[in-house]
C-alpha cells in the first residue's frame, strides 16, 4: 500500500464535469480525450487497469448508458481489444465520479474515482482525492503507452489465449496462457465474474465487468 509521503505521479489534474459531459457528448475515448489536451502525450496503445486486472487494447471510449433495465443512470468504459479479446465495465453514475490526467516522467494515465471509493479507502491516509490520485491510489484506470513500453505490453499479450494479465501488489505481472487460467486466478467463471463485476465491492460502484476472449 501507498503511503501518503509516497507520490509517483507529479502532475495531478481533475476534470470534475466528467459525468454531465459524459452525458452531453453521448460517448469519448481517451484517444479524443488527450487530444483535446495541452499536453505532450503520445499514445500508440493504453491498457485499461481493473483493480488487478491489465487489459492492454488500441484505445478505450467513455459510454453514457440511459438508466433502461438497470433503473440508474451508468456509463461503460470499452477498450478496443487485442485481438479477439472482450473487454468492458459499467459503473454506476451517481456515486460522484471525477476523471484525473496523472503524469510522471515516463508514462501518463486517466483515472476516474468516486467519492465512495475515496470516502472508504483513502479518506483516513488522504485530505483528498488529489493527495490520493497523486500516491497512486486508485481503482481503475487507463495507462498510456507508446513506443517500446507499449510494444512490450503488446508482445506480452499476444504470446497468450488469456484476456487479460494481471499484477501482483508488488508490481510484477502474473500472465495467464489462457483463458481458463486467467479464470482459476480470479477465481470464478466468466460468468459470475461479468455479473459480480469481478467481485467488486458495492461502494466502488462496478455493476457489470467482462474479461473473456473469443
Amino acid at each position: 500500500m501507498s503511503q501518503p509521503d509516497d507520490r509517483p505521479w507529479k502532475h495531478v489534474s481533475r476534470f470534475p464535469t466528467f459525468v454531465g459531459h459524459l452525458e452531453d457528448e453521448g460517448a469519448f475515448s481517451v484517444r479524443s480525450i488527450v487530444d483535446q489536451l495541452e499536453v505532450d502525450i503520445d499514445v500508440d496503445g493504453i491498457v485499461y487497469h481493473d483493480r488487478g486486472i491489465r487489459a492492454p487494447g488500441y484505445d478505450a471510449t467513455f459510454v453514457h448508458e440511459p438508466s433502461g433495465a438497470r433503473g440508474r443512470p451508468a456509463f461503460s468504459v470499452e477498450v478496443d481489444t487485442i485481438g479477439p479479446r472482450n473487454t468492458w465495465a459499467v459503473f454506476d453514475a451517481q456515486l460522484g465520479w471525477d476523471l484525473y490526467l496523472l503524469q510522471a516522467d515516463d508514462v501518463a494515465a486517466l483515472a476516474w474515482v468516486s467519492d465512495e471509493e475515496y470516502k472508504t479507502e483513502e479518506a483516513t491516509m488522504f485530505e483528498s482525492k488529489h493527495d490520493a490520485l497523486a500516491a497512486g491510489r486508485f481503482s481503475f484506470g487507463v495507462f498510456l503507452y507508446s513506443g517500446s513500453d507499449w510494444e512490450e505490453r503488446l508482445e506480452r499479450i499476444q504470446r497468450t489465449d488469456a484476456p487479460a494479465y494481471l499484477k501482483r501488489d508488488d508490481g510484477t505481472p502474473v500472465v495467464p496462457q489462457s483463458q481458463s487460467e486467467f479464470y482459476d486466478y480470479v477465481g470464478a467463471t466468466p460468468t459470475e465474474f461479468r455479473t459480480t463485476a469481478g467481485g467488486a465491492p458495492e461502494y466502488l460502484g462496478v455493476l457489470e465487468l467482462e474479461v473473456t476472449i473469443d
